[in-house]
């Protein structure tokens, strides 16, 4: 997976507002929720309280570091009964290591502009979530004067949706995810038949 870095020191997380965006997302105890691009954790820790508890919460990231951070913050809050974290490739089929149709929710915040291969992304999302379950994309809707993603690797709102209907998912509906960035919620749709080359 090759992954983009900001371009600034600051978190990301003063733009977007976790705990804002987790509460219109409509997290109850007991669901069972990843992060996929998990980062430095801020999602993932505003989910788990969320959970109150109840469920879990897969921090999915390719960075070592950040899962051993989110560890850390977690176990320091309390939060560890429904904190998982997972290393994996999200750009790989199976990447995630979840099995098919387990979650109610997948997060996927900060991420598209990173990674050169978004559909990956989004068909693992597919993969995972429940039939009755719901994607959540919040991403960099702007450049902001080089404090986010380079002009060129912002991935546009429109974009999103397309390549979110391209695999599987239609718009629910769309939330404001703070000054910077766009929310869209997004529910599965669709079997998607992958086409097997023959010999």
């Amino acid at each position: 997976m090759n992954v983009h870095t900001t371009h600034t020191p600051l978190p990301v997380a003063g733009f977007a507002h976790p705990g804002k965006n987790i509460a219109a997302l409509g997290i109850e105890p007991g669901m069972i929720i990843a992060d996929f691009g998990s980062g430095s954790g801020a999602y993932v820790l505003a989910i788990a309280r969320a959970l109150s508890g109840s469920g879990r919460v897969y921090a999915i990231d390719v960075q070592k570091d950040l899962l051993r951070r989110i560890h850390t913050e977690a176990h320091k809050h309390g939060l560890d009964k429904v904190v998982e974290l997972l290393w994996g490739d999200l750009e790989v089929a199976g990447g995630s290591k979840l099995a098919d149709g387990k979650l109610d929710l997948v997060l996927v915040s900060n991420l598209l502009f990173q990674v050169p291969d978004k559909s990956a992304i989004l068909r693992e999302a597919y993969r995972v979530v429940k039939p009755t379950g719901r994607l959540a994309v919040i991403d960099w809707s702007e450049s902001f004067g080089g404090m986010g993603p380079q002009r060129e690797d912002v991935v546009s709102k429109d974009t999103a949706i397309t390549l979110a209907r391209k695999n599987g998912f239609d718009l629910t509906r769309e939330f404001p995810a703070g000054a910077h960035h766009y929310g869209l919620l997004l529910h599965p749709v669709a079997t998607i038949v992958v086409k097997q080359m023959t010999s």
